[in-house]
């Protein structure tokens, strides 16, 4: 379609002798009310999108105007259609979406349609890089062991995603070992400034993206526009549908001072975490500003953006300065790319200085980042801030109310003979336990590796430096490593109960531990590599030593991981780890030195060395130190030399047998790839709104029930849905490999819905993990069991929550395994943005409560039969309220109103396809769009 161009916005502005055609931001100023100069940078890259992307149909002349005169401190609601420069893809949530892409070709062939319509119309980068489990660990070898594992376990997944790189167009892969998707994407596949050919000229835009991992926003910290979606959404943006969105408030974070000594990037990061939190942003842009930018790296400030998830932000997003064009160049981007990304963001208004007055925010808030103290946060959620400090104190509390939860008489005692408490005036108010007087407490005698020891409550059992959100960070990463050296120079290693890693997110970390010479004193204190990937932050991080998995059994002891991660929540690490803190990567150092969590490191040693006890302050390098050692150390030709050849792969990749076709010939014994039930019985007629009426619940859930909690990504235990079809399909639990990698296949990523062990079920209290019951005071059964007799039976289902349902990472499956349950909508009171819009995307009806009721003000039992009052074509629209009425077992009703969460007009026509695919497909057909 011919490009409108109704303000007379494109130009050409030339950068070294080139020439590139842009839609001009300035051609906006004149209208009447404009406000195009003070709006946040992230809504001027949003204004851009629709300017560039008129075209009378999804965007037409009155969606730039309303923008560009937007107010953003007025409470208004404006739907815009979106559409990103690319899709970023990660493999636990990419399988599923090439298999989606794959069964989309079957199911448009059945329709009559041309299979080759089903292609990526936006470049696709899919990173491998969450397959890789911390099987090995502690040894020279455990790189390539953990690697030949990976290979071994994930073969066929690999295979067919090779096949997906041939068979479709705009489709590449970056083979595994390379790094993590979000460090990749920061320090290659971003362009900052992107370009495409455009009627024989080349355009310039912005680099903007869609990605299914929530952590995508870490490319927020370089000025590139985009953020986690649901699997679902992103093979809808791959097939050209614009995403649809209301346009956001911006919450602008005012950042004033320095860091001070001994406060790093990931203390930042925690502290923001725990202050957005507060100011609940869920569904809103951060946008950050004020002159303690200048103080911060890139990395930093990707650290920050990384995280965005954690605050429940959209986006954090900085804007492009001088910072920006150094890391360009430090990280090997061509000096022709360089100027051009000066060029059009000046030339944009999209350049942040000194002099840029401060755009108008909808809110703000303020830190001096003087103020920032060393911390980390636990032991079950990222915005659990915890003052270093304070650490011991807050463990022996979250230790006692978890042993007091356990209820029995023994762990009681055992907790009173550990540690007598009396109040301290040092911690946050409410916080009264402080240990001042210490026993020892009974634990379990261990032998291992030719050592003994006992193990406590409290004990360190995970160390891992892992995930996106410091390993992309030098300070931190080098800072762990000089930590490392001076440590072994006092003659300390880890504790021999620690299970510690070292997983990288890209190749270029290593080459500059290597320049700086801290590989072999990481080595030395017990930090060997172990793979690059997310690994121990996304749940693979392998099993415990037998001897200690025993020990924490047997004993049922409390013990932790310590992991430079951003997800600690419940079930997720590692089934032995009830406890999990994220930490900076020097830190995660010190407690593997230590060995426990209830230790005060600024007053306590860490342990004894050759010349006797070493306090964390004894070792802790100073900023000038690691300031230094990255000067020396990291250097723009590493990488290079990583992402040279970044998609060809080790021999291993190179030499897998790969399928051939147009569609894929799906293996019917396959227990990893398999063609999903979405479409089938599909017709181009789109079925619309059907009534929910006797409806039973699945499950009642409190605050904060996490993606995990819906579809857990780590470890398949034998006993469950998904280990006993697994068994019976003949794999050994050896060969489980985890919920993540098998999300190719339906048949057991069903059975893994609801299936978290720690997973709290109101209709069976007293219980732990994937149950429920259909009758009260009946016998617990899995959840899946109980989904198949209702499925059985005809009934519908519905869920109901409490806050913030559907928080974390951003899977599809944890909507998909919704709906193949056969749950029809969710009311709770309070939704994640990613996980409501992959209900709907899947056509799930999310509905949270109004009026201030909870399913506790209204005394639900979960017990009683539900229907949504009047529910049709006619009585849905966005946003609707709409009248549920609970009848219980002995027929009294009661009624309440819930808010219908299909938020766009185009999300109501996802909905009354069944689901975006569906409409996706029958338009790509010819058929109805609503």
């Amino acid at each position: 379609m011919t490009h409108p161009n109704s303000f007379g916005s494109r130009a050409t502005l030339s950068v070294g002798g080139k020439s590139y055609a842009y839609f001009r931001l300035d051609a906006l100023r004149e209208l009447s009310g404009g406000n195009v100069d003070r709006l946040p940078f992230s809504l001027k890259v949003l204004l851009e999108n629709l300017l560039r992307g008129e075209d009378g149909a999804f965007v037409k002349k009155a969606d730039v105007e309303a923008l560009a005169k937007w107010d953003v401190t007025a409470a208004a609601e404006k739907e815009v259609a979106y559409r990103p420069a690319r899709v970023l893809l990660q493999d636990f949530t990419g399988v599923p979406c090439v298999v989606d892409l794959a069964a989309m070709r079957d199911a448009i062939t059945a329709l009559g349609g041309d299979p080759q319509r089903i292609n990526p119309l936006q470049p696709v980068d899919l990173v491998i890089d969450h397959s890789v489990q911390a099987d090995e660990y502690g040894t020279a070898e455990a790189f390539l062991q953990n690697v030949s594992f990976e290979y071994e376990r994930n073969q066929e997944r690999y295979r067919f995603l090779r096949w997906g790189q041939d068979a479709f167009t705009n489709f590449s892969a970056v083979p595994p070992g390379t790094g993590i998707c979000h460090q990749v994407n920061l320090e290659y596949l971003a362009r900052v400034v992107f370009t495409r050919d455009d009627n024989g000229e080349t355009l310039a835009y912005p680099d903007s993206l869609v990605g299914t991992d929530s952590h995508t926003t870490m490319v927020n910290g370089l000025g590139v526009f985009g953020w986690g979606v649901g699997g679902i959404e992103a093979e809808a943006a791959m097939l050209g549908q614009p995403t649809s969105m209301l346009v956001p408030e911006v919450v602008g974070f005012k950042l004033t001072g320095r860091l001070p000594v001994g406060a790093t990037a990931t203390d930042l990061v925690l502290t923001c975490t725990e202050m957005l939190r507060k100011k609940k942003v869920v569904g809103k842009f951060v946008e950050y500003y004020g002159p303690g930018l200048g103080g911060l790296s890139l990395a930093d400030r990707a650290t920050i953006a990384n995280m965005a998830p954690e605050y429940g932000a959209t986006m954090g997003f900085f804007p492009v300065d001088e910072e920006t064009l150094k890391y360009l160049r430090l990280t090997g981007r061509s000096e022709e790319q360089i100027a051009l990304v000066e060029a059009y963001t000046k030339a944009q208004g999209l350049f942040r200085t000194d002099e840029t007055p401060d755009p108008v925010y909808t809110d703000t808030l303020e830190l001096d980042l003087s103020t920032v103290v060393p911390s980390l946060a636990g032991p079950r959620r990222p915005q659990d801030r915890i003052p270093l400090r304070e650490s011991k104190q807050t463990f022996q509390l979250h230790l006692e109310e978890t042993l007091a939860k356990a209820g029995t008489v023994a762990a009681k005692a055992e907790l009173a003979n550990t540690h007598k408490v009396s109040a301290s005036p040092e911690l946050h108010p409410g916080v009264v336990a402080t240990a001042v007087e210490e026993q020892e407490p009974e634990g379990v005698e261990v032998e291992y590796n030719g050592q003994k020891f006992v193990l406590k409550h409290g004990a360190v059992v995970i160390a891992a430096i892992t995930s996106c959100t410091n390993t992309s960070n030098p300070s931190v990463m080098l800072g762990a490593g000089l930590l490392a050296r001076n440590a072994r120079r006092k003659g300390l290693a880890a504790k021999p109960w620690v299970k510690t890693t070292l997983s990288p997110g890209s190749r270029v970390v290593t080459d500059y531990y290597e320049k700086a010479g801290v590989m072999e004193d990481l080595d030395a204190i017990g930090f060997y590599l172990a793979g690059y990937g997310c690994m121990t932050c996304i749940g693979n991080s392998g099993p415990l030593p037998e001897p200690i998995a025993h020990a924490v059994e047997k004993g049922k002891l409390v013990v932790s991981a310590v992991l430079s991660g951003n997800r600690n929540f419940e079930g997720r690490v590692n089934p032995h780890t009830r406890f999990n803190y994220l930490a900076s990567p020097m830190l995660v150092v010190a407690y593997a030195l230590a060995g426990r969590m209830d230790i005060d490191l600024e007053r306590e040693p860490l342990g004894v060395g050759a010349d006797g006890p070493v306090f964390l302050r004894d070792i802790w390098p100073s900023p000038q130190e690691i300031e230094d050692t990255i000067l020396q150390s990291v250097k723009g030709e590493m990488f290079a030399k990583q992402y040279a050849n970044v998609f060809e792969g080790d021999e291993q990749w190179r030499a897998l047998d790969v399928p051939k076709g147009a569609t894929y010939a799906w293996d019917p014994k396959s227990t990893y790839v398999a063609n999903p039930p979405y479409f089938e019985g599909m017709t181009m007629e789109a079925p619309g709104v059907k009534p929910i009426t006797g409806a039973r619940v699945l499950g009642m859930f409190g605050d904060s029930i996490t993606t995990d909690h819906i579809s857990p990504a780590g470890n398949i235990a034998a006993a469950s849905p998904a280990g006993k079809w697994l068994i019976a399909h003949g794999v050994t639990t050896r060969e489980f490999n985890s919920y993540g990698a098998r999300r190719g296949h339906h048949e057991v990523m069903m059975r893994g819905t609801f299936a978290n062990i720690r997973l709290r079920n109101e209709l069976v209290p007293g219980t732990e993990g994937g149950v429920t019951t259909t009758q009260p005071g009946g016998n617990p059964v899995s959840i899946f069991d109980a989904a198949m007799q209702y499925q059985q039976e005809g009934t519908p289902l519905v869920i109901i929550a409490g806050k913030e349902y559907g928080t974390g990472s951003s899977r599809d499956w944890a909507a998909k395994g919704t709906v193949l349950l056969g749950v029809r909508a969710v009311i709770a009171e309070s939704f994640e943005r990613i996980h409501r819009s992959n209900l709907v995307g899947m056509g799930v009806l999310p509905c949270e409560f109004t009026n201030g009721d909870t399913r506790q003000s209204l005394a639900l039992t979960g017990f009683e039969t539900f229907e949504v009052e009047g529910l049709s074509e006619a009585t849905l629209r966005p946003r609707a309220r709409l009248t549920v009425k609970a009848t219980a077992p002995d027929g009294s009703e009661k009624r309440f109103e819930v808010l219908a969460r299909i938020d766009t007009p185009e999300e109501l026509s996802y909905y009354k396809h069944g689901g975006i695919l569906p409409y996706v497909l029958r338009s790509l057909v010819g058929g109805k769009k609503s």
